[in-house]
């Protein structure tokens, strides 16, 4: 059975065209290759802690105290490499078992005492945010001792060369037309509906495309970011946890039916709270992408990222019923939001209005969910 084409399938295309179209002719040097450098760096920071929204989302939860986490884990490695002397690996290492262990107890406690996920998160905003206060001293700490770089403040800094990012790229492009073509032959061995052949290969030749152009216009700056590298790896590894494995099965079973899920013998207790771990660890990653961004650890990293995420996910067709979300749409919403707020900060745009701005687009996304589902 062959899928027919749909313009609606192409929307969040179109929404990105459209935004990035705007702020183009209100701010010319938006599409500029220093400008869009800095716009990868920060869709990565967005991108990931998105993704570990998406876990929590599709097994039918809440997470409020992302941003709170992000801010904390990302002082708590600064803290302990500059203040404590500690090597930047072992520091960071800290930080994210820190956060895979805060978020497995959280996970624990909304699965085991039936507390509900909104409660604990928004307890945990409270708190993360009190202690990521306290370790700071409420001051700024530099992530960077003396001048000299390490892992930790190069994670944003460091660039792929030339010649690099383009093996990168061509790597990428072999590696996503071999997927669809894996997709598409198991889609029709189980009799599933398939694309239109011209219409499969239009994609695949105009995201080849796309990929090369954006690879040349990065490389005028300095080339791929490391902190694209990261995402890229942490988006295969969700995405093929949620497709290609038995918990990601499960994780959509429990967001669309509990119930259902443990009659069915679904272990919904450990794969729940597999999610929160899960998510924790990629808490952990944005605070130190975030800080590392910041070059040091302040009181406002982190502020408000919990609503960038929820936001992207909602966007990009995760549904806050849960049951419903791909690793592909919350990267495009997150292109989305990257995209909104970096253009505004580039037309400075006053605070206010940023806050405005993405009170909208949340309101509007959460809008849009409820409307696809009572369709």
């Amino acid at each position: 059975m062959t899928k027919k084409f749909s313009i609606r399938d192409y929307t969040l295309f179109f929404a990105i065209v459209g935004i990035w179209a705007f702020f183009a002719v209100m701010n010319p040097s938006y599409l500029g290759s220093r400008n869009l450098s800095m716009l990868t760096i920060e869709i990565s920071t967005t991108a990931v802690a998105a993704l570990g929204v998406l876990l929590i989302i599709v097994c039918g939860h809440i997470d409020l105290a992302i941003g709170s986490g992000i801010g904390l884990f990302g002082g708590i490695a600064a803290v302990l490499t500059t203040q404590y002397g500690l090597p930047a690996p072992v520091a960071m290492t800290i930080a994210l078992l820190a956060a895979v262990a805060i978020w497995t107890a959280m996970g624990t406690l909304i699965v085991k005492e039936r507390v509900p996920a909104f409660i604990v998160t928004l307890g945990g905003l409270l708190i993360f945010k009190g202690l990521f206060w306290n370790v700071i001293d409420t001051s700024t700490v530099p992530i960077v001792q003396g001048g000299k770089e390490n892992l930790y403040s190069i994670l944003t800094t460091q660039y792929l060369s030339p010649t690099a990012s383009y093996v990168l790229t061509a790597f990428v492009v072999v590696a996503l037309g071999y997927a669809s073509m894996r997709a598409r032959a198991s889609r029709k061995l189980h009799n599933f509906q398939l694309e239109d052949v011209e219409v499969a290969f239009y994609k695949f030749f105009i995201t080849a495309i796309c990929l090369f152009i954006a690879t040349t216009v990065l490389i005028e700056y300095r080339g791929i970011p490391l902190s694209a590298i990261i995402l890229g790896v942490i988006a295969v590894g969700i995405y093929v946890l949620t497709q290609h494995l038995k918990f990601g099965r499960y994780l959509y079973a429990i967001g669309g039916n509990e119930e259902a899920a443990h009659i069915s013998g679904v272990p919904v207790a450990k794969v729940t709270i597999g999610a929160f771990a899960i998510a924790g660890l990629l808490v952990g990653v944005t605070g130190l992408l975030q800080t590392s961004y910041a070059g040091s650890s302040t009181s406002s990293v982190g502020d408000l990222m919990e609503l960038d995420a929820i936001a992207a996910c909602v966007i990009g067709g995760v549904s806050l019923k849960g049951g419903k979300g791909t690793v592909m749409g919350v990267l495009a919403g997150s292109l989305i939001m990257a995209s909104l707020l970096n253009g505004m900060t580039l037309m400075s745009v006053d605070p206010a209005t940023k806050f405005i701005a993405r009170g909208v687009v949340l309101t509007l996304a959460v809008w849009m969910d409820v409307r696809m589902n009572k369709s």
